[in-house]
């Protein structure tokens, strides 16, 4: 009897947007990771190290404190490391596989700037498939930024960065890692959103002819006007034929 095995679909335990001194600049976890770690040892020194990062009147510790400290561990070992946009490095936090790239160059220099996309796995996972999709994701935030990785354009565009991430995976499980069918999903999804809201308000930054200042205007809305400029030129060169 024959029988056809399922695809291997790669799976993560987070996904990470660091900037240069290792602050969360976006990110999810998926699944049970820091809630229900399998090494007792590695959960008490994340714990203890939570803990002595707050007052001693503070709460216990929370997820998000172990996630803290998992990032300042994943930090020390990357802060380092010059990792190319297209060719991901790899180091090992807590018995975890860490996959990252990006971060070759300061920001405003020209260069892809200080921010790294870092993708968190359980060991059996293929080193190889990580960095694949580690280099997928940061190249699509390449072309979303057009090429200006830097904190601050970060923090600018935060809900591209976030949709980006639901686009490039669904609780855990990778969905494409093709860096421009993903930032065209994106700029589609985010399109179609900002439509829905000024739709919804009875008026938007970029409808109804209103324009939005330019220094004041995210990617995705100045590629909207854009747009919306060269159908109206387009619909004025039909008319006056």
């Amino acid at each position: 009897m024959s029988f056809k095995l399922p695809p291997l679909i790669p799976r993560v335990d987070a996904i990470l947007v660091l900037d240069g001194d290792g602050n969360r600049l976006a990110g999810k976890y998926y699944g049970d990771f820091l809630t229900n770690i399998s090494s007792s040892s590695s959960k008490a020194a994340m714990a203890s190290e939570a803990e002595q990062s707050k007052t001693a009147s503070s709460a216990a510790v929370t997820v998000e404190d172990l996630r803290s400290a998992f990032e300042r561990q994943l930090q020390a070992k990357i802060g380092g490391i010059a990792a190319q946009a297209d060719a991901a490095e790899v180091v090992t936090v807590m018995g975890k596989t860490a996959v990252f790239c990006g971060g070759t160059s300061p920001a405003g220099t020209g260069g892809t700037g200080d921010v790294r996309v870092i993708h968190v796995a359980p060991p059996e996972e293929s080193e190889l498939v990580l960095a694949h999709l580690c280099e997928g994701m940061f190249d699509s935030m390449s072309h979303l930024m057009s090429g200006h990785t830097d904190r601050n354009m970060i923090l600018d565009n935060l809900e591209m960065i976030f949709l980006l991430i639901d686009e490039h995976c669904d609780g855990g499980f990778i969905l494409e890692t093709d860096g421009s069918k993903l930032a065209s999903s994106v700029l589609l999804r985010d399109e179609s959103e900002a439509m829905d809201t000024e739709g919804g308000s009875g008026g938007g930054n970029t409808s109804g002819g209103i324009s939005v200042p330019s220094g004041d205007m995210t990617i995705a809305q100045a590629l909207r006007q854009a747009r919306e400029q060269i159908i109206s030129n387009l619909a004025q060169r039909d008319n006056g034929m």
